[in-house]
């Protein structure tokens, strides 16, 4: 892609959420992820470059493979693979710093662990201002307590002029175990297509899927890797099933289907945890599926068993179709999910309580439908996509428009001016 004229560090327009540099000119923004796999983090980044593309001109860096959501993203935005491991390294730093200097960009957005060294690379190369985002935290390390990444994240906080946090439990974490200064910190929530996401004519999306009209379908959306944990969802139907007379009266006597969407990972071991449940083709496995809304209008409830999130775009669609939900209490899922009334959260790991939620809904139909609807009245009011891609249109304007070096002592996360 060829630079337009503006230098960076030119001056840009003083208007509230305009991007424009003075006269005119689109500031560059380099977005670096971690993969071009189809994931949360993936499609927030392509929804911002593809519907934020007049304001800014965008390029896409992963240290990584080449991928799928390549695909995804507009024609005329570069994206670059470069097909390195997943270990921030100086070296992954001196050549995306080599990147860099190729689009000179006049921010460079980071995200999570895999792309920290790009805050390096940014910093190697010039660039004039970085933001870095936290959207989740790794199966290996769900609650955050690495202690080398903390202390790396905060050396070199000093290089970065924003950060900004999908959810508040992750501003939390940022404050107070990693030493950022919550005056430097912005939380903007994902946000879901309304438009897309809607509740629609259950019976025909199943017949659309092969699914029994009769059947209480709960399912599920996301990658199949470790932290997301669909195996207690398999678990937890099984344990309805099996738990005798009881647990079939409180499940309103109506066999339970699992439906599973995703790949990835886990997808092996998953086949054999469906195989061993001995529920047989009330499991379905049905891999990487493009009619996401679709799949959501023929569920009775969504559930999401993850040990681990930052903020769930799946919960977020879910709640945009009119399912009640079924979530751990873990990242920022009891920001979105309000227990009781527009679904359940329950601990992260416990099949019990899951299996007892999802239960109650398929024992109490009225009360399923009824916090479909409130969740979708949720999603209306404070997680509608515009309102996330304005919050990211107001945090680069307000980037640029101070322009001020972000703290120069390590240790020390100083607000900017």
């Amino acid at each position: 892609m060829t630079p337009t004229a503006a230098e960076p560090g030119a001056q840009v327009a003083a208007s509230p959420g305009q991007l424009s540099l003075v006269g005119g000119t689109r500031p560059r923004i380099a977005q670096v992820i971690s993969s071009l796999q189809v994931g949360g983090l993936e499609n927030v980044v392509c929804q911002l470059v593809t519907r934020l593309g007049d304001a800014a001109e965008h390029l896409v860096v992963t240290p990584g493979l080449d991928g799928p959501m390549r695909a995804r993203f507009p024609r005329h935005v570069t994206v670059v693979a470069m097909a390195e491991q997943h270990r921030p390294d100086r070296w992954n730093a001196l050549r995306m710093a080599r990147v860099f200097r190729r689009f000179r960009p006049h921010v460079v957005h980071t995200r999570n662990w895999t792309g920290i060294d790009g805050i390096i690379a940014a910093r190697l190369s010039g660039v004039p201002l970085v933001v870095h985002g936290e959207h989740g935290r790794e199966a290996a390390d769900p609650e955050g307590r690495n202690l080398t990444r903390r202390r790396v994240r905060r050396l070199l906080a000093p290089l970065v002029n924003r950060f900004v946090t999908v959810s508040h439990d992750l501003a939390r974490w940022l404050e107070q175990d990693v030493g950022v200064s919550r005056r430097r910190i912005t939380t903007i929530h994902n946000g879901v297509d309304l438009r897309r996401f809607t509740p629609g004519d259950r019976a025909q999306a199943r017949r659309a899927l092969g699914l029994s009209a009769e059947a209480f379908v709960v399912g599920t959306v996301g990658r199949l890797d470790p932290v997301k944990d669909q195996a207690a969802l398999i678990r937890a139907v099984a344990s309805i099933q099996d738990a005798g007379p009881r647990a079939s009266q409180q499940a309103g006597r109506r066999a339970v289907t699992v439906v599973i969407a995703g790949d990835g990972p886990c997808r092996a071991g998953l086949e054999v945890a469906a195989r061993e449940s001995g529920l047989g083709e009330r499991v379905r496995l049905i891999g990487q599926h493009d009619d996401v809304p679709g799949l959501l209008r023929a569920l009775d409830v969504f559930a999401l068993p993850s040990l681990g999130e930052g903020i769930s775009n799946a919960i977020l669609e879910a709640m945009a179709a009119g399912c009640p939900v079924v979530a751990t209490a873990v990242g920022g899922n009891p920001e979105l999910v309000v227990d009781d009334e527009t679904g359940a959260i329950v601990p992260a790991g416990q099949v019990e309580a899951l299996a007892a939620a999802i239960a109650r809904y398929a024992a109490e139909p009225a009360l399923a439908a009824a916090h479909g609807r409130a969740g979708r009245a949720r999603a209306e009011r404070e997680f509608d996509l515009e309102r996330m891609l304005g919050d990211y249109r107001d945090l680069y304007a307000g980037v640029l428009a101070r322009r001020r070096p972000a703290a120069s002592r390590p240790g020390r996360a100083e607000a900017p001016r």
